[in-house]
């Protein structure tokens, strides 16, 4: 299971703020990867929490560090146009 670290926090809020073309350009391998594994996992399991209900812990967690539901929506749409895999 992926942790909440500052890192991963960062990721989120600027995946939620930024332009998706934007962050591509500027893309590494190593940067996809975390994106992919670290990242791509919470906010499947917040996506996951927010529309079947299940209880991941995760919308409480990224709450308690200032991503609230439009920053949390606005995340996994810029995720998906990089081509993470959220559903």
């Amino acid at each position: 299971m992926a942790e909440l670290s500052l890192e991963n926090i960062e990721f989120i809020k600027i995946l939620a703020t930024s332009d998706a073309t934007i962050l591509q350009a500027g893309m590494n391998d190593a940067t996809r990867r975390k994106l992919d594994h670290e990242i791509g996992i919470i906010l499947r399991e917040y996506y996951r929490e927010n529309t079947m209900g299940g209880q991941t812990g995760w919308t409480e967690k990224l709450n308690q560090v200032g991503i609230d539901e439009d920053a949390g929506k606005a995340a996994i749409a810029c995720a998906r146009r990089l081509g993470i895999d959220i559903s």
